[in-house]
């Protein structure tokens, strides 16, 4: 009988060779205010703060700003009142799995990638990291089915993996009629990057990001205004049935980290596919790693 052993396309490879060398700081006596700009502006999800000798002492992060905006912090306040610690760090030599291993244990996004030096973070790895390499991998390889040039010769062993079969199938939504406050418990509540928004027949309309609401936090927006002028529109989606690398293209190119999923009719959303499911697919976007490791049976 033949044995098939999944390929980990992530296998070996270090965190200096995925993460990201721009790594924002500021200091903890900074505004949350000057944070929501740098963060906006670099488009990031959150950034190191420092004490008055340079070394990092915690993260604040846009769940944190979330957090500040519905506690009723004004956004004068100090990044030392908001911020997270300690600090969740690998170094250069941690493998990438390890570190997503890591990641998901504690409910995190990134980490910082620690240098030799005391006090020295020399860049950060994030699930988008992850996702980009794993995208970048997949176009390159010689049975990929995104490579219409050899579509046709390699599409039997290389099919690709669907949205459907990596994608969250719950998916949750506030009434365009609701408040802010309301959208922001839902999210919180459940741990959400964004919130999808319906209409009065149930349709998707808009979606509201943690993104969305530090920007009105940062604008002196009321937690009571309705959903609807806060939200952006349309909603960013694909088909259930689009191919992983689909997605991910998709996603890179609208600038989103996370894609609602229809079935067929863009308002009836199913599910919701993010970077961070995507960076756990570590045996690339099709079958083609499968395929290429079945083995004989000793």
């Amino acid at each position: 009988m033949p044995v098939i052993k999944t390929r980990n396309v992530m296998k070996g490879l270090l965190a200096n060779e995925a993460m990201q060398r721009q790594v924002l700081k500021l200091p903890e006596n900074a505004s949350l205010g000057k944070c929501i700009s740098q963060l906006i502006k670099f488009k990031l999800n959150g950034l190191l703060v420092l004490d008055s000798a340079l070394c990092p002492v915690g993260v604040a992060s846009k769940t944190d700003l979330v957090g500040a905006f519905y506690g009723g912090l004004p956004v004068e306040s100090l990044l030392g009142d908001i911020m997270n610690g300690p600090l969740l760090t690998c170094f250069l030599d941690d493998e990438v799995e390890a570190c997503l291993n890591f990641m998901r244990a504690n409910g995190v996004h990134q980490l910082y990638v620690r240098g030799a030096e005391p006090c020295s973070i020399v860049g950060m790895l994030s699930y988008s990291d992850v996702a980009g390499l794993l995208y970048r991998f997949c176009r390159s390889c010689p049975k990929s089915t995104i490579r219409k040039a050899e579509r046709s010769n390699h599409f039997s062993c290389a099919q690709p993996l669907t949205v459907k079969e990596i994608m969250t199938k719950s998916v949750i939504s506030r009434s365009e009629e609701d408040s802010l406050a309301e959208v922001i418990e839902e999210l919180m509540t459940h741990r959400l990057g964004a919130v999808l928004i319906r209409d009065a027949h149930g349709r998707a309309c808009g979606v509201i990001s943690k993104t969305d609401i530090i920007v009105s936090y940062n604008h002196g927006t009321s937690l009571e205004v309705q959903a609807r002028s806060v939200m952006q529109a349309p909603v960013v989606s694909c088909d259930q049935q689009s191919p992983l690398t689909e997605a991910l293209r998709h996603m890179f190119l609208n600038d989103v980290q996370r894609l609602f999923i229809h079935d067929g009719d863009s308002g009836h959303i199913i599910g919701v596919l993010s970077l961070s499911d995507v960076a756990q697919v570590r045996s690339g976007s099709c079958r083609a790693c499968s395929a290429s490791q079945i083995i004989a049976a000793p």
